[in-house]
């Protein structure tokens, strides 16, 4: 009799223990709302996934946010997208093709004065000329070569007459001189560059230098990579009687106020047909011609 009891008794308590386990257990596999003053309250959320997909869960997936596809309104070879805004934007590309060529000062690039010769690459410019057995080297690229624009009566808020002309836009690159001598494996190079400002060095002048040297370096001839490995000398802290040895070095070969000024010259000539060359075929790829 006693032992029945036993095994009656602990049947019950492992009942009431598995009971318990099942309570226990029971958030993780099925989670139960809470008060919101509970401590462990979760915020009830939805993922964009089933937001976009309707809760189905389909091995398809679109994307996040499901949008009209517009059907071509054209139907032409390049089996391209056709629009209405298309049409527009060639509209407009086609009327600034026209003003830019109406305002193009220079219908074919200008001429150098001093004998340089010029080579070009694209948007690269490469002129050249020899001096007593010297080889003077001069490249500069047309890419980002247009200053920004910053008007200061616009910062002021002052109103621009009607009958007052917009700014002559001038194309002023960064340009690297190279020298070359017959007898060396070096070449002198100068990183130059014009500043916004003319810069003077010393009172009294009567004219200052309109292009600057940022840097100078001794480099392998004929490398067109500026080796970090050599020794660079930056002008910011240089010596200005130095320095004015150094831009004379450079006027003897026929790179001074002259020469930079043709050479601007010649750049925005480039820079705008390059300009104008880009709309046509950004135009030519809108309207697929």
């Amino acid at each position: 009799m006693l032992k029945s009891v036993v095994r009656a008794v602990g049947a019950a308590v492992r009942v009431s223990s598995a009971a318990s386990s099942t309570a226990r257990a029971l958030p993780l596999s099925c989670p139960t709302l809470r008060s919101p003053s509970s401590a462990t309250t979760r915020p009830f959320t939805r993922s964009l996934w089933m937001l976009n997909n309707n809760g189905t869960s389909s091995g398809y997936r679109p994307k996040l946010f499901s949008s009209k596809v517009l059907n071509p309104s054209v139907s032409c070879g390049c089996g391209g997208l056709h629009t209405e805004g298309d049409k527009a934007f060639g509209e407009f590309l086609s009327d600034e093709i026209k003003e830019e060529r109406k305002i193009q000062k220079n219908k074919s690039l200008p001429k150098m004065s001093g004998g340089w010769e010029l080579e070009m690459n694209g948007t690269e410019a490469k002129l050249t000329r020899s001096v007593a057995g010297e080889k003077v080297t001069v490249t500069f690229n047309v890419n980002n070569s247009i200053p920004p624009n910053f008007e200061e009566e616009a910062e002021q808020g002052q109103q621009k007459s009607a009958a007052e002309e917009e700014p002559e836009i001038v194309s002023s690159p960064n340009f690297v001189v190279e020298v070359t001598k017959q007898a060396s494996k070096h070449s002198l190079v100068f990183d130059c560059h014009f500043p916004e400002d003319e810069m003077s060095h010393g009172e009294g002048e009567e004219e200052s230098d309109i292009f600057a040297i940022r840097e100078v370096s001794f480099q392998p001839e004929g490398d067109s990579d500026w080796k970090e490995t050599s020794y660079t000398l930056n002008t910011d802290s240089l010596d200005w009687a130095l320095y004015d040895h150094l831009m004379d070095f450079l006027a003897d070969r026929g790179v001074d106020n002259t020469f930079a000024d043709e050479m601007m010259e010649l750049s925005t000539a480039i820079e705008h047909q390059e300009y104008i060359k880009f709309l046509e075929d950004l135009v030519g790829f809108v309207k697929c011609n």
